[in-house]
């Protein structure tokens, strides 16, 4: 089959499976052309736990598919590479978090959602790059952990009060992010926007016209009035950048913003996945009943 069959072939088979496609806003073009919901991954999981589809195909990396497993245990949760990880998320382990516990008693840990449903459970509520420093100030405490990002957690520490014990973690495609690479593209395109994801290290991000989350981005391009941006997060948020804003143009400010996990997932492992309903992402039931409470935690807080 040639890649339109492939496409046709699948939304056949979801239908038939009675199967919710997902796709993080970092997969391949033509994943999320084919995809029902593209989105982040929090924003994505919450689909997941509202549908009504019997199954849910997740194309991403797998704590993602896990967020959803932990607020759709009823659901058959899929997906099409069980290969596609996030070193990130594997930076941090329980061992490790319960070890910076016992450094700073009493402390609560807000962890990102790029991590493990483990280290969920063993947190105190979870954040997203678009909600980090609400959830932060939310909390009734003076001093907070903060897991796995050390460079989401700077920039927490810069907008908040509170003392920030910070984990060392960090996503390896945003790093390679450099303010060399920003002023350059700056420096050819007199008049852009520079838009940061705060995964960014911090003199990245000093760099920055708008700091934001992926779905900041489409929500302020949207709006915006400026005709050119330098985008500063993974290739894949293109497509849809592109696709909403055909009259805007957006550069890349480095081909290196490529991450390797999420360009892992092909039609050809979609479609299997949907011919065989494997692989299929589980959580147990112990570890996902206190995970979910910290994404219900966060999910409490109130909004602008």
């Amino acid at each position: 089959m040639n890649q339109e069959e492939i496409k046709q072939e699948i939304r056949r088979l979801a239908r038939e499976r009675d199967a919710l496609l997902l796709a993080h806003n970092y997969q391949r073009d033509e994943i999320q052309e084919v995809a029902d919901i593209t989105g982040d991954s929090l924003g994505l999981s919450m689909e997941a736990a509202r549908t009504e589809h019997r199954v849910i195909v997740f194309c991403g990396v797998h704590f993602m598919a896990e967020s959803a497993a932990i607020l759709a245990p009823d659901k058959l949760v899929l997906i099409p590479r069980l290969d596609a990880g996030c070193p990130m998320a594997d930076m941090v382990t329980v061992q490790g978090l319960q070890a910076m516990k016992t450094r700073h008693p009493g402390v609560p840990v807000v962890t990102y959602v790029n991590s493990s449903a483990a280290v969920k459970a063993e947190s105190d509520i979870c954040c997203t790059s678009a909600n980090a420093v609400k959830v932060v100030n939310s909390l009734d405490a003076q001093e907070v952990i903060l897991v796995p990002d050390r460079n989401l957690g700077r920039y927490i520490a810069a907008q908040t009060d509170k003392i920030c014990h910070i984990w060392e973690g960090y996503c390896p495609t945003h790093e390679r992010l450099l303010v060399a690479d920003v002023e350059r593209a700056l420096a050819e395109h007199p008049g852009a926007l520079f838009l940061a994801h705060p995964e960014c290290p911090p003199e990245v991000l000093q760099k920055a016209h708008h700091i934001c989350s992926t779905s900041g981005m489409y929500d302020y391009v949207s709006t915006s009035p400026a005709q050119t941006f330098i985008v500063g997060t993974e290739a894949g948020i293109l497509y849809r950048l592109r696709r909403d804003n055909p009259d805007k143009e957006f550069i890349l400010p480095t081909a290196r913003l490529i991450c390797p996990n999420m360009k892992l997932t092909s039609l050809e492992d979609l479609l299997h996945c949907l011919q065989t309903l494997s692989p299929e992402v589980t959580v147990p039931a112990e570890v996902g009943a206190r995970a979910r409470v910290t994404l219900e935690r966060m999910l409490a807080v109130p909004r602008d």
